[in-house]
């Protein structure tokens, strides 16, 4: 029987296959609008995992919509030319929850290509000092270290937490909205503390970078263990 990690990596290796088949077949288009998308990635998971459930909304966010965290539930926008978007998705895999987000640019601005690779690079740098301080690490430090990460690369930070627990799904009608199971700034206690079943947890982390003035955003997010 495989562990709770292993079917957490399990899940996003198969949401991961989403996004390559969603980069293979040109899915991204200029003129079709956030719904439109949205609806294509639903069949599109339909056809290649059978998939219907998911944990929570699916989100497609171009132009100034990616200004927006995600409770937020902006007007349908139509992807433009030279555009910057990004797709926050959590699809089901045999009752395991996957949570994944990436940024796309459909032209060649200097300024969207740059938070595209930003939010990536920067995950990687927070996954980096997360391992080496997971036993130590609150989620309020990890927070604070993340909005510092987005200063260093030139964005502001664009949400009121960098991340959430993950779990079998429905993993939030069990915890609840509790700041405790956010990467939040009030959340002092340990994410390395087990839960009250004694189980160890998992934690998603999300990096959202922003310039309000020039209107943009971008996300990356994927399971960090």
């Amino acid at each position: 029987m495989k562990t709770p990690i292993q079917n957490l990596i399990e899940a996003e290796r198969k949401a991961e296959i989403l996004f390559q088949e969603i980069e293979k077949q040109g899915i991204v288009q200029v003129g079709k609008t956030e719904k439109e998308l949205n609806t294509e990635v639903y069949e599109l998971a339909f056809s290649l995992f059978g998939i219907k459930k998911y944990w929570h909304k699916r989100i497609v966010r171009s132009g100034k919509n990616t200004l927006l965290p995600y409770k937020e539930n902006p007007p349908n926008l139509t992807i433009q030319e030279d555009d910057i978007l990004f797709f926050d998705f959590g699809p089901v895999f045999d009752d395991w929850e996957a949570d994944v987000g990436k940024t796309y640019v459909t032209g060649n601005n200097a300024q969207k290509l740059k938070l595209k690779q930003d939010v990536e690079l920067a995950w990687h740098e927070g996954k980096a000092f997360y391992q080496a301080n997971k036993e130590t690490l609150t989620g309020a430090d990890f927070y604070n270290y993340t909005k510092k990460l987005a200063k260093k690369y030139g964005w502001e930070y664009g949400n009121h937490h960098c991340g959430h627990l993950i779990g079998n799904f429905p993993h939030e009608t069990i915890l609840g909205e509790e700041e405790t199971n956010y990467i939040h700034p009030n959340n002092h206690e340990l994410m390395s503390n087990k839960d009250v079943n004694g189980n160890e947890r998992f934690w998603i982390y999300e990096i959202h970078f922003v310039n309000t003035e020039l209107e943009i955003g971008g996300f990356f997010e994927q399971l960090v263990s």
